[in-house]
C-alpha cells in the first residue's frame, strides 16, 4: 500500500504543478488598445507577440430573463421574433416572407487517432467550447418561422427539413430549389414556397472540405441568380496542421448553376462567414475572422470586398504588409506582390459573422440608411472581451466603408464575466425589420425603427468603359525608344 500512496502523492504533485503552470501561462495578454482603435479603415496594428498558450477569457452564457432584451440604439426597438430554438445560427428569408433558421452545431470529431498531446489539446478545446455554450450534438434541422398575422412575432415554428443534414449552415433559394450547405457538401432540395415540409431527395452539387476548426459553410446567391458562393474556413490558426490539410479551405468558392462546375473565387481568407453583394458596385463582400495567439490587440477581424482572384494572404501575411513569422510552410513566390489589404477592420477577436447591406424597404431609419450590419459573435481569447454585439458600418456614396463601427444591439455582456447571449447572424425580414439570431440563447431578435419609412434604394454606381487601345508588339516600341535614346547621345 505504501508504494501506491507514494505514487498517488507524486501524481497529485504533478497535477498541482501542471495546473499552476497552466494557470500562469493562461493568464494571457491584456489589451493595450481599445476595440475602436483596432477598427476602421486605418486600424492601429501593434507588433505581434507570439503566444505559446492563447489568452483565454470566455464569457459563459447565462441566458435572458423573460422580459429582458438587448439594448437597441436610439430610435430602434428590439423584440423577440422567435425563441425556444436549439442553437440557431444562420437565418434566411424566403421571397414570400417565411423565415428559415438552421439549428446546428459543429460536426462530431474523432480525436482517438492522435497522440497524447492531441488528446490533451482536444480536451482543453472541448472544455473551452463547452463554457462558451458551443458543444453538444448538432440538431441538424431547418426550421420555418412564419408571422402570418404580421404582429412581429412568429406564431408558426415548424421543422421542415432534417433528412440529409449534417451541421448545416448557409441557405439560398431559387425557382423551387432550396440550397443548403452542410459542413462537407453543397446540396439542392426541391422546395416550393409556402410548403410546410421539404420533400424529395437532395442533389449534391459539390463536395466541400468537411469538419475542421471552422466548420460553418455560408452560401450566397448572385444577384442574377446564376452562381452560388460558398465560404469555407480553415482547419487551423496559421497552417500548423500542414497546408495539405488546408486544401480547398480558407477561401470562397463559386459554383456555376448552369455549367454545374465550381472554381476558386477568392483565397487567403482564414475564416470567411457573412456574405452579401454591394448595392453600389455589385461586388461580393465578406466578413473574415483573422488569426489568433498574437495578443489581445491582434489581428483584427475584417470586412472586405472580394474581387475574383483576390488573395488576402492567410496564413503567411495579414493586412497586406505583415508577415507572420510563425508559419512554417514556405511562402508562395511573389505573394507579397499581389496580396490585398482588407477594406475595413472590425476589431480584434470580435468573431465577425453575419453580414447584410442596407436594402430598399428596410425600416432602420436615417441613421442606418447606407452601410452594412454585422453580427460580432464575441471573443474567447481577448482581455477584456470584444464583440458580443451587432454593429453598423457606414458607407459613402462611392460604396466605401468609413468611420468606426456603430452599435446597433448591445447589452449581451452582463459585466460580471458572463453573457446573456451571442449574436450570430443577420437577415432582412420581408417587412424591412432586421432579424438577429442569438445562438446560445435560442432566440431570433427583431429590430426596427418603428417610425421610419421604408428606405429608398441605394443608387448603383455607373462607370464609363475605358477607350479601346490598338494592340501593338511591345518589342517595336522598345526598339523605337532605344533608337531615340541612341540618336540623342553625344559621341566624344
Amino acid at each position: 500500500m505504501a508504494i501506491f500512496r507514494k505514487i498517488a502523492i507524486a501524481l497529485g504533485i504533478i497535477i498541482v504543478a501542471a495546473g499552476g503552470a497552466f494557470w500562469f501561462l493562461s493568464r494571457g495578454d491584456t489589451a493595450d488598445l481599445s476595440v475602436e482603435e483596432v477598427a476602421g479603415t486605418d486600424p492601429v496594428l501593434q507588433e505581434g507577440d507570439a503566444q505559446t498558450v492563447p489568452t483565454v477569457q470566455i464569457a459563459e452564457p447565462v441566458g435572458w430573463k423573460p422580459n429582458e432584451t438587448p439594448t437597441a440604439a436610439a430610435g430602434l426597438e428590439v423584440v423577440r421574433f422567435a425563441d425556444g430554438l436549439d442553437h440557431p445560427r444562420t437565418v434566411f428569408a424566403l421571397p414570400n416572407g417565411d423565415v428559415l433558421v438552421a439549428l446546428t452545431r459543429a460536426p462530431q470529431q474523432d480525436n482517438s487517432g492522435g497522440g497524447v498531446m492531441d488528446t490533451i489539446m482536444g480536451w482543453i478545446a472541448d472544455t473551452l467550447l463547452t463554457r462558451a455554450g458551443a458543444t453538444g450534438p448538432s440538431p441538424n434541422q431547418i426550421v420555418l418561422l412564419r408571422d402570418a398575422d404580421g404582429n412581429g412575432s412568429a406564431e408558426v415554428k415548424r421543422v421542415i427539413l432534417e433528412e440529409g443534414l449534417d451541421s448545416p449552415s448557409g441557405m439560398a433559394w431559387k425557382d423551387g430549389t432550396l440550397f443548403v450547405a452542410n459542413h462537407n457538401a453543397l446540396l439542392a432540395f426541391p422546395y416550393a414556397l409556402g410548403s410546410d415540409a421539404v420533400s424529395g431527395a437532395p442533389r449534391k452539387l459539390m463536395d466541400l472540405p468537411g469538419g475542421g476548426g471552422h466548420w460553418m459553410r455560408n452560401v450566397e446567391l448572385s444577384p442574377d441568380g446564376e452562381r452560388l458562393y460558398v465560404a469555407v474556413g480553415s482547419v487551423s490558426n496559421i497552417g500548423e496542421a500542414g497546408m495539405k490539410a488546408e486544401e480547398g479551405r480558407a477561401m470562397i468558392w463559386e459554383y456555376d448553376l448552369a455549367a454545374k462546375r465550381q472554381r476558386q473565387f477568392g483565397v487567403g481568407l482564414r475564416n470567411p462567414n457573412g456574405m452579401d453583394f454591394s448595392p453600389w458596385t455589385g461586388e461580393l463582400w465578406t466578413t473574415v475572422n483573422e488569426r489568433d495567439m498574437l495578443g489581445s490587440d491582434l489581428v483584427p477581424d475584417y470586412l472586405t470586398n472580394v474581387p475574383i482572384g483576390a488573395q488576402y494572404g492567410w496564413p503567411w501575411v495579414y493586412y497586406r504588409t505583415n508577415i507572420d513569422r510563425r508559419v512554417e510552410a514556405p511562402m508562395p513566390r511573389f505573394l507579397m506582390e499581389y496580396v490585398r489589404k482588407p477594406e475595413f477592420a472590425l476589431g480584434p477577436h470580435v468573431a465577425a459573422l453575419g453580414l447584410v447591406f442596407s436594402k430598399e424597404g428596410d425600416r432602420m431609419g436615417e441613421g442606418f440608411a447606407s452601410g452594412a450590419f454585422i453580427a460580432r459573435h464575441g471573443s474567447w481569447n481577448r482581455k477584456p472581451p470584444s464583440g458580443y454585439d451587432v454593429v453598423f458600418v457606414d458607407f459613402d456614396d462611392r460604396g466605401n466603408p468609413v468611420g468606426k463601427p456603430k452599435p446597433v444591439l448591445t447589452g449581451f455582456l452582463t459585466g460580471e464575466g458572463t453573457t446573456r447571449g451571442r449574436p450570430t447572424w443577420v437577415e432582412w425580414a420581408g417587412d424591412g425589420a432586421l432579424l438577429v439570431s442569438d445562438d446560445t440563447a435560442g432566440i431570433i431578435w427583431r429590430v426596427r425603427a418603428p417610425d421610419a419609412a421604408p428606405a429608398p434604394a441605394i443608387a448603383g454606381l455607373k462607370s464609363e468603359k475605358l477607350p479601346t487601345r490598338e494592340l501593338t508588339d511591345p518589342r517595336s516600341d522598345f526598339e523605337a525608344d532605344y533608337l531615340r535614346q541612341q540618336a540623342g547621345r553625344r559621341v566624344n
